[in-house]
C-alpha cells in the first residue's frame, strides 16, 4: 500500500478523513500542536480514536510534532486562554491566523524525511479561510516540494462535502462518532455545548438525521 500523512485532530472530520484513507493507503496521522488551550483534551481524545476500529492496527504510530503560535498571538487571544467566542460566532470571527501553513509547513518536513509524497486534511465546503482553498493548497504544495526536493501533493478529499455528509461517510466506514471532538473548551471528557464549534457539530447530526452520541457538559442552547 502506498503512504499518505493525514493530519489528524480528533475531530469529527479528520477522523472520518483518516478512516476513508485507510482503505487504500497506509495512514502516517501527524497531530500539530501549536499551544491551543484544548490541545490536551483534544490528544486524549485522539489515542483512544486510533486505539479503536476502523482505525486500529491500520495507521502508524502517531507523530507528534509541535509548532508554537504563543509568540504570534497575543497572550489575551481566546484560543490560547481557552475562553471561544460565542455558541453562534460565525466561522470568520474564530479564524486562527496561518493555521493551515503552520500545520501543513510542519508536516511537509516530516513527509520529506519519511518518504510520504502526500498529505490530506479535512476543510469541507464553505470553508471561509483564506488558507483553505485549492489555489492556496496548489501553491503551498509547489512551494515545499521544491523547498524541500521531495514531491508533496496536499488533497483535501472532503472539500465538496458538508459536515452532514461526513458524518453519514464516517457511519458507513463505522467511525466511533462518539470518540471524535470538535470543541473550542472542552470539560474532562465531554464537549462544553456552548462553543461555536458544538453548535457546528450539533447542527450537522440533525441534518444527517443521526442520533447525537456528544456528552454535552451543558446542553446546546437549542
Amino acid at each position: 500500500m502506498s503512504s499518505t500523512a493525514v493530519l489528524l485532530s480528533a475531530g469529527l472530520d479528520s477522523a472520518v478523513l483518516a478512516a476513508s484513507e485507510a482503505r487504500t493507503q497506509r495512514i502516517h496521522p501527524i497531530y500539530v500542536s501549536t499551544g491551543l488551550a484544548w490541545e490536551a483534551r483534544e490528544l486524549a481524545a485522539l489515542e483512544r480514536l486510533l486505539s479503536a476500529p476502523p482505525l486500529a492496527g491500520r495507521t502508524e504510530p502517531l507523530a507528534r510534532l509541535s509548532f508554537t503560535v504563543h509568540d504570534l498571538y497575543p497572550a489575551g487571544h481566546w484560543a490560547l486562554r481557552g475562553t471561544p467566542p460565542a455558541f453562534d460566532t460565525p466561522d470568520e470571527d474564530v479564524y486562527l491566523t496561518g493555521r493551515n501553513i503552520a500545520l501543513l509547513s510542519k508536516s511537509a518536513i516530516y513527509a520529506a524525511q519519511h518518504q510520504i509524497g502526500r498529505i490530506v486534511l479535512g476543510p469541507l465546503a464553505g470553508n471561509p479561510f483564506p488558507d483553505a482553498t485549492r489555489t492556496f493548497f496548489d501553491a503551498m504544495a509547489e512551494a515545499l516540494s521544491l523547498g524541500l526536493n521531495h514531491t508533496i501533493r496536499i488533497d483535501t478529499p472532503f472539500a465538496a462535502m458538508d459536515k452532514s455528509d461526513v458524518i453519514r461517510l464516517g457511519l458507513e466506514l463505522g467511525v466511533a462518532l462518539e470518540l471524535t471532538l470538535s470543541c473550542m473548551n472542552p470539560q474532562a471528557d465531554l464537549h462544553c455545548g456552548q462553543c461555536s464549534k458544538c453548535r457546528e457539530r450539533r447542527d450537522a447530526f440533525a441534518e444527517a438525521g443521526v442520533a447525537d452520541p456528544t456528552r454535552y457538559a451543558t446542553r446546546p442552547l437549542r
